[in-house]
């Protein structure tokens, strides 16, 4: 058996979501993830493939046993409009579950673990949930985990319209808020088990400071801004925290926890993930 870790990045943006997230100056969203994953276990081999609808090349139900963990990113698709582009990543994450591959992700993730595994989804009647988030473990996640390290109430990046509305069988709730009440979930399938969150370890202060701008008119017409002046403060104090994260004025302005700033502590949950679910799963193969 081989000690490098094999990981295969799902990045589920459609060409389109990939050009306007380049055009913010946004980071692809398989290109972050497998910055994180690099950063966090640096011998990792880490494949990336790009939605490209019906003519996506993902790896067979075979192929997909040979990897180590699988990681979903965020999408501009809609789970629950089932498109040429979206029945591809469903069918993976039930390959994946079959095979008992152990997956984890974010946002769009939640909502592929849950859809796979025979829930619901629907768009959040509240909107877009956007910006610098708190978000409350369950009496579950308190003791789960994914959230080892966590104190119950935490902060976190966030950026989804649509929300998952039932959970299939074998699905343990962990994480929660006011705007939306899966934060984060367990899902056991068949033979996998998919860590997932709504919200973005992932991202850094760049990364929610461009997409405040990507989705500006949005977020100030749904009221997540007060105005366009609101909004460009925020872009502005981000990008002066992520240049220095010691920048307590800005931090105050956005009341951006420490932890938020800290980069081991923002990613807490893939570097569990990877630690108990990865690493255990390849030491019992």
């Amino acid at each position: 058996m081989s000690s490098v870790l094999r990981l295969l990045v799902v990045d589920a943006y459609d060409a389109d979501g990939r050009a306007a997230i380049k055009s913010a100056g946004a980071t692809a969203a398989g290109q972050l993830y497998a910055r994180v994953l690099r950063a966090i276990e640096p011998g990792a081999a880490i494949e990336v493939v790009e939605m490209m609808g019906a003519r996506t090349q993902l790896p067979d139900r075979v192929a997909i046993a040979e990897f180590d963990g699988i990681v979903w990113t965020g999408s501009n698709l809609t789970i629950h409009k089932p498109t040429a582009t979206v029945r591809p990543q469903i069918e993976l994450a039930q390959s994946a579950y079959a095979a008992g591959v152990p997956q984890f992700g974010s946002c769009w993730a939640i909502h592929v673990a849950v859809v796979a595994a025979g829930g619901t989804c629907a768009a959040n009647p509240n909107g877009r949930e956007f910006g610098i988030v708190g978000v409350t473990a369950t009496a579950e996640g308190a003791v789960h985990g994914l959230l080892r390290g966590r104190p119950k109430d935490f902060q976190s990046f966030s950026s989804h319209e649509d929300m998952v509305v039932s959970l299939p069988a074998g699905t343990t709730h962990l994480a929660r808020n006011d705007f939306t009440e899966i934060q984060a979930i367990e899902v056991r399938s068949g033979r996998g088990v998919f860590w997932a969150v709504q919200y973005h370890p992932e991202y850094d202060l760049h990364e929610i400071a461009s997409l405040a701008e990507l989705r500006g008119e949005q977020l100030v017409e749904q009221g997540r801004y007060g105005s366009v002046q609101e909004r460009q403060a925020f872009v502005r104090d981000c990008r002066a925290l992520y240049q220095n994260p010691g920048d307590e004025n800005a931090a105050r302005r956005q009341n951006v926890s420490a932890e938020l700033r800290d980069e081991m502590l923002r990613r807490l949950e893939i570097r569990n993930w990877l630690d108990m679910q990865v690493q255990a799963a390849t030491i019992h193969r």
